[in-house]
């Protein structure tokens, strides 16, 4: 089960922007500098560290430029690999440098020296479910349309990088072998148009400093509700900093559910009213008959 935590880029002017898109694909991207951890590129938290430098892109424009991305992968600050979601998918992310902003969700992957071939298999690994979920996720993504950042710019759709190539090949891997996989595996679970199943694919929250339930299930489109039940939660008003929250994938889905089942049974309800009001109006106007008549 892919494990996807949360550390939304708010203060990026790209979050900002808030324009969506419809994806059709995916573009994957290496950072093309020697640190592998994600504390690089996020604000941070108990698990990946802190950014003690503030060149994080938690900021209006990281570095000077506009840039942002949907996702990175890389080592915590104990070496595991993780993802950290980054923009909401189908947000439109500044990563391409050109047309396929429009078009694709792009992910980061933390490169090291280039030399560790642990740390690039399971990168490399990691990458390939992501995809697989994204996939699942949107079934408008096709896998030939799961591209490095060299191939958007061969296709004329992205800006002149040679990333991830340059990383890849050094291990004997190529995209053609990484699209190859991510279609060889969704084909094991029902081919490119299947959707997760329930608690696959379930994005793991961090909670921050000032949430509550309620606000991390409106980031969802969920109810509090769902989402105390789902982590077994006796308390919705006792989350602290630092505690994951699970949001299963059909979260959306169980939210609309349950609000259809209530309104159910407010309707019900209100036809037992009218049913005891029309009773008692008939009661009545039977009473003022046998006065009348």
């Amino acid at each position: 089960m892919i494990e996807i935590r949360q550390q939304l880029l708010t203060e990026n002017d790209c979050y900002k922007a808030g324009k969506k898109i419809q994806p059709v694909g995916v573009m994957v991207h290496s950072t093309g500098a020697n640190n592998p951890y994600l504390w690089r590129y996020l604000p941070g938290n108990d698990e990946i560290g802190h950014n003690k430098y503030n060149n994080h892109w938690n900021q209006p424009k990281p570095d000077g430029r506009s840039v942002c991305v949907h996702a990175f992968i890389g080592k915590d600050k104990n070496g595991k690999v993780r993802i950290y979601q980054t923009l909401p998918w189908d947000h439109r992310g500044w990563h391409a440098g050109s047309k396929a902003n429009d078009t694709h969700i792009g992910f980061e992957i933390c490169e090291d020296d280039l030399t560790d071939r642990q740390y690039f298999e399971e990168v490399y690994e990691t990458a390939i479910q992501l995809c697989v979920y994204l996939c699942q996720l949107f079934p408008s993504i096709k896998t030939e349309n799961i591209i490095g950042h060299y191939e958007g710019y061969q296709r004329g759709i992205a800006s002149n990088h040679s990333d991830p190539q340059h990383w890849f090949k050094r291990f004997n891997k190529t995209m053609d072998m990484f699209r190859a996989e991510v279609k060889r595996r969704l084909e094991q679970v029902g081919g490119e148009q299947s959707m997760p199943d329930q608690g696959k694919g379930e994005i793991i929250y961090v909670v921050q400093k000032g949430d509550s339930l309620s606000k991390i299930a409106e980031k969802y489109g969920t109810t509090w509700q769902v989402l105390a039940e789902y982590n077994n939660i006796a308390n919705p008003s006792l989350i602290y900093p630092g505690q994951k929250i699970k949001i299963p994938s059909d979260a959306k889905e169980k939210a609309e559910k349950e609000e259809l089942l209530l309104r159910i049974d407010k309707l019900e309800q209100e036809i037992k009213t009218l049913k005891t009001e029309n009773t008692l109006l008939n009661y009545k106007l039977n009473k003022i008959k046998e006065i009348v008549g």
